[in-house]
């Protein structure tokens, strides 16, 4: 029989009598229970923050979908498509050549764009050589129209010197890396020769090519191997006219990258690869890195349940006969069951409690600690996540933790024999 609502009051009287007639050993279940919610709290912050700063250094340093001149599966051959129940099958066919690139893409670019909330850049990448003053280097040629360009690249913002319009003001023009300008010693007006080798051309051909922009990714192989130029400028230099080989794509959610990549796939009949299934095996580390550190910080908790537990334990043992003279004046079993569950209840919400103060502080200061990692050029603040998640799960882990480690004890009280212990049977 459920206790009635005065009945209720009567019995958290009681059990805030036991707490408070044993403080030092509630102050340490209380104690374990707050610098286990405090940890937790700041220990996932961490690592939910550095998560979550790794993700978005990833969707922004990347394209949410890249769609290449190329195709998931190989062409069926011309004979299986004319005879599919041919006796005799052709392998190995060498297909005619062709010049490579994304055809008609300008009606392929308008149909993405009209899509919401998708922007899309055209760019042709190529390779070529730079020599300057007797020096050479081998480069990415990446052609692209900066109008675009900018909406889907995080270049822009990093320039030191010119910027990605000055291919629009001077065709002419190339952009570098830092790494790149700093090896063959250049600057914004240095003029330098670019050889590129096409397929349809019988020999390579030198183009001067004068430099209007200088970037610092922060990536020192990217900043010495990529260049860009006006798209007209590459199809020029490759001898791909109206032909690009890819698109770049930003999305509005870059979660729902995968199944656009795959309606795109189907719609343009190009190979369209996500950043979700271009760095799945980065993801799926992340999952493992996550149930790694929600098993240790979970287990600091479980460590404090266990001096919950020790606690409400020594209650039973100490107020075994008050036990027996509640069970005789008319107590039921579950209402001495619902003393100790309220017990540790109390604990858990109080120790809960202080505990999320606490960690807000310890992740508040976490905040402003600074660091400089190994070839960095900045100093940046610790990654931390203040998603109300994990607010809510420290809290719920707590109190299941401190509910459960009273449950045993309070169900063995509730076993007690009023009689037996009277008599001095126990």
């Amino acid at each position: 029989m459920r206790p009635r609502f005065g009945q209720f009051f009567v019995l958290l009287s009681i059990a805030r009598t036991h707490l408070t007639s044993r403080l030092r050993a509630t102050l340490v279940s209380l104690g374990g229970v707050v610098l286990g919610v405090a940890f937790f709290l700041a220990v996932s912050a961490l690592m939910q923050g550095s998560e979550k700063d790794f993700i978005k250094r990833l969707i922004d340093s990347s394209p949410h979908i890249t769609i290449s001149d190329e195709n998931r599966n190989p062409a069926p051959q011309a004979a299986d498509l004319r005879w599919p129940d041919a006796a005799v099958a052709i392998r190995h066919a060498k297909p005619p050549n062709e010049t490579r690139g994304i055809r008609s893409y300008q009606q392929k670019l308008a149909y993405m764009q009209a899509l919401d909330g998708v922007k899309v850049a055209p760019v042709l990448v190529g390779s070529a050589v730079l020599q300057f003053a007797g020096r050479q280097q081998g480069v990415s040629l990446s052609g692209v129209v900066p109008s675009l360009m900018r909406e889907v690249s995080f270049l822009q913002d990093k320039f030191i010197a010119g910027e990605l319009a000055s291919l629009d003001s001077e065709p002419g023009g190339i952009i570098i890396g830092e790494k790149l300008a700093q090896k063959f010693s250049l600057r914004l007006g240095s003029t330098i020769s670019v050889t590129v080798s096409s397929d349809n051309a019988r020999e390579n051909s030198a183009h001067s090519l004068r430099v209007v922009g200088i970037f610092r990714s922060g990536n020192s192989g990217y900043d010495e191997t990529q260049t860009f130029v006006l798209l007209k400028q590459a199809q020029a230099l490759l001898e791909r006219p109206q032909r690009i080989n890819r698109f770049i794509l930003q999305l509005k959610d870059p979660y729902q990258a995968r199944e656009l990549a795959g309606q795109l796939e189907t719609a343009l009949g190009y190979k369209a690869v996500s950043w979700l299934e271009a760095s799945e095996d980065i993801l799926s580390l992340l999952i493992v890195r996550n149930l790694i550190m929600f098993s240790v910080v979970g287990a600091i908790l479980v460590v404090a349940s266990f001096g919950i537990y020790n606690t409400i334990s020594t209650f039973v043992i100490e107020k075994t006969r008050d036990i027996a003279i509640l069970k005789a004046m008319g107590f039921h079993a579950n209402d001495v069951l619902l003393i100790f569950l309220l017990e540790g209840l109390m604990i858990g919400v109080i120790g809960s409690l202080i505990g999320l103060l606490f960690g807000a502080g310890l992740m508040q200061g976490l905040s402003m600690v600074e660091i400089k990692p190994p070839g960095a050029s900045q100093l940046t603040n610790l990654p931390v996540w203040w998603g109300s998640q994990q607010f809510i799960i420290a809290a719920g882990f707590a109190l299941a933790s401190c509910l459960a480690a009273s449950y045993l004890p309070a169900r063995r009280a509730s076993r007690l024999h009023p009689v037996d212990v009277l008599r001095g049977a126990t």
